[in-house]
């Protein structure tokens, strides 16, 4: 589900607290905005850069008040509600605020007093961080990434010449290096493509993803000709394999294997099956 059929749901059943997890937040809050004008909701966005920024709210003026200060901000959704309609404020980054005991307090309180004044709070953030005193009262939803079809849109959207985009057997190789890329990191690596080859390649969508891989310290990406035609022995392991990957279970899709441990000493070829894998 997308973010705005999720809030469709929990913004009329009076969910007073979301805690949105997502690594593109100027998309986030786009999405927001456009339910938000549809719905006829009232709106406000919060950073500690920008302040206070209101959408679609007339009548309240918000320059006086200290709208750097995370409680003011907190504070300020009550003045904004109104009785006809939800009102969301959208607090960006702010898991960076909650080691304050005041701005903890402030939180919780103005979670339970959203169900009379119907007001909504969404800690836009990277990552879920939810104190112990909160997480009773958050739910947690998840920003999805971009999916082929919108990772394809990005690639015609940037690839506008002739002869930019690659034939249909090759761009489905470019998605497929692109899946799992945020919408910013795919228009990068798309565009390091046209400049280095004047067309979208999948090598240098790899490339860009496995100089992502590399900031975590924990991943690598392999790329080689090996295959199970070149490993020795393993055969119910390949066998396995096989049969999860190429003959999928159709009746039932919970009984399809999504991955397998691999545990011995070492020398027993689980990082070569890995890699012909």
């Amino acid at each position: 589900m997308t973010i705005t059929e999720k809030l469709s749901e929990l913004v009329p059943a009076c969910f007073t607290a979301l805690w949105l997890q997502s690594q593109e937040h100027e998309e986030a809050i786009m999405e927001i905005t456009q339910l938000c004008a549809r719905q006829q909701w009232r709106m406000a966005v919060w950073d500690i850069d920008q302040g206070l920024r209101l959408h679609g709210v007339e009548g309240i003026d918000c320059d006086n008040a200290n709208v750097a200060d995370p409680l003011a901000a907190i504070r300020f959704v009550s003045a904004m509600s109104v009785a006809d309609a939800p009102t969301i404020l959208v607090l960006t980054n702010f898991h960076r605020f909650l080691g304050s005991a005041e701005v903890l307090q402030s939180l919780a309180r103005q979670i339970v007093l959203g169900k009379q004044t119907r007001s909504v709070l969404i800690v836009l953030s990277p990552i879920v961080q939810i104190p112990t005193e909160l997480e009773r009262l958050f739910v947690v939803i998840e920003h999805p990434l971009p999916t082929k079809e919108q990772l394809g849109e990005i690639a015609r959207g940037i690839a506008t010449e002739e002869g930019e985009l690659p034939a249909p057997a090759e761009m489905d190789r470019v998605l497929d290096a692109a899946s799992g890329m945020t919408a910013l990191e795919a228009e990068n690596a798309f565009s390091l493509s046209l400049v280095r080859h004047q067309k979208i390649t999948p090598e240098s969508v790899w490339e860009l993803k496995t100089s992502t891989l590399k900031k975590s310290g924990l991943l690598e990406l392999h790329q080689g000709e090996d295959d199970f035609n070149s490993l020795g022995g393993l055969e119910n392991l390949k066998a396995f394999c096989r049969r999860s990957l190429l003959q999928p279970s159709r009746d039932n899709p919970l009984k399809q294997p999504r991955g397998v441990l691999l545990l011995g000493v070492p020398g027993t070829g689980k990082s070569a099956f890995a890699k012909a894998l």
